[in-house]
């Protein structure tokens, strides 16, 4: 009888996703293999094909991708395109000619129309224009997800899904200015502002937009719920925490958790992005999953992390 444990092959292995995958506890359940664009590049089709192949999981957790906030959307939008779209094509091409029986596709909440209207629900992908400030990634983001349901449509033996995050934050986040997101950005701004005795620090716009952002173990932890059993995951699914803040609310939750008392001002000559992007979360919770971390633990977590590797 063959007792070993379920491989899985995790791409993106050196990133925030990757790596809170892999410190998950469910974790130990699997033969982890997660290699890094070092390792392997998914841009380049023989090399992704040949490495699928001789891996030869039980199943695919397709975290790879070139990410970055609005400045690295805006500066790059040609790569953001490009890679993405290359890394995903291949890595699901090459798990389908492989016979890879399940996967599961990371997608985005940026592949929602910039207009649609909040809460986003699934059915709403394709229904309108995206937002400029990072359209290249989100139609990379919908083309992977397009493919995976297209295989699946094809022959049901592949189970390919996706799951399509709220914005995330948490250990192993790039605090690198220029390609941070949102919450890293700003920890990396009230810190610096508490160390130089700064008594103002700027915010993007009116700080009136309002997202929705989750801890990325708590992603980890619904991704290793479905790797084992997706009978009954959806074909696309949002994974979310059912609230939103406002730009504004961050920043004072930051400074609350690092100790910074000061003022905010707002440069309004700044892009924005969209005015709010909050995920249905309906399916999520008929399949029987929410998140575990409060805001202000994943917060304080987030920022212990910084400091420690800072």
């Amino acid at each position: 009888m063959n007792d070993r444990p379920a491989k899985v092959l995790i791409t993106g292995g050196s990133g925030m996703v990757g790596r809170n995958l892999q410190e998950h506890e469910a974790a130990g359940k699997w033969d982890i293999h997660a290699p890094s664009s070092k390792d392997v590049d998914l841009t380049d089709w023989d090399a992704t094909r040949e490495y699928v192949r001789e891996i030869a999981p039980d199943c695919v957790v397709h975290a790879a991708g070139l990410v970055g906030g609005i400045q690295a959307n805006m500066a790059r939008p040609t790569d953001f395109l490009t890679q993405n779209m290359q890394m995903g094509m291949n890595l699901i091409n090459a798990a389908r000619e492989a016979g890879v029986p399940r996967l599961i596709n990371i997608g985005s909440s940026c592949m929602y129309p910039r207009n649609a209207p909040n809460p986003l629900r699934e059915e709403q992908i394709l229904d309108g224009e995206l937002e400029p400030t990072n359209e290249g990634y989100a139609l990379a983001k919908i083309c992977a997800a397009r493919l995976c349901q297209y295989i699946r449509s094809e022959d049901s033996g592949f189970n390919y899904k996706t799951l399509i995050p709220c914005n995330l934050f948490g250990r192993h986040d790039s605090f690198a200015e220029g390609k941070s997101h949102l919450i890293p950005a700003i920890i990396v701004k009230m810190q610096n502002a508490l160390k130089n005795g700064d008594r103002e620090v700027e915010i993007w716009g009116d700080g009136t937009a309002r997202r929705e952002f989750m801890y990325a173990s708590d992603l980890a932890d619904a991704v290793w719920k479905n790797a084992s059993d997706q009978s009954d995951l959806p074909q696309e699914m949002n994974i979310g925490v059912g609230q939103d803040h406002s730009i504004n609310d961050y920043y004072a939750a930051v400074a609350k958790v690092v100790g910074w008392e000061g003022e905010f001002v707002h440069d309004l000559s700044k892009p924005v992005g969209m005015k709010q992007k909050l995920v249905d979360v309906t399916r999520q919770k008929k399949w029987g999953w929410m998140p575990a971390t409060s805001l202000v633990d994943g917060l304080t977590k987030t920022t212990k992390f910084y400091l420690e590797e800072s």
